[in-house]
């Protein structure tokens, strides 16, 4: 896999997000993309300059990306993802495996523990 490209309207600030997030660096960055790279994959930020945050779970705008970060703490992880600029989100269907949070573009991720599924989509819903 060469790199996962976000679409977002400022790609500065998407790849300074990440790049707290994963631990990585900025690697390329001009007025229209900044791609960060860490543990061996990267994440491309690109401006769309009609780019339009998903309203997900509800609303006509899908998800359009999810990504799964594998981490030891959810409280930890999630209280850092948010102190970045990440936001809690509305829906979460397994809490105590995965925390869904949305990025500063508003694309969803999920901060997951370890396990042998972690799609939170797979797994029965706490709300029913």
């Amino acid at each position: 896999m060469g790199s996962i490209t976000l679409d977002c309207n400022d790609p500065q600030r998407l790849a300074e997000f990440w790049r707290n997030m994963l631990g990585g660096k900025i690697t390329h960055s001009t007025e229209k993309f900044a791609t960060v790279s860490a543990g061996g994959g990267q994440i491309t930020a690109i401006r769309i300059d009609e780019h339009r945050p998903s309203t997900w779970p509800t609303g006509a705008i899908p998800k359009q990306i999810h990504l799964d970060l594998v981490v030891d703490d959810l409280d930890i992880s999630q209280e850092q993802a948010v102190s970045l600029g990440a936001q809690l989100g509305r829906r979460q269907n397994a809490p105590e495996r995965c925390r869904v949070l949305l990025d500063p573009a508003g694309h969803p991720f999920c901060l997951c523990l370890a396990g042998p599924n972690l799609s939170p989509w797979s797994l029965p819903s706490e709300a029913g």
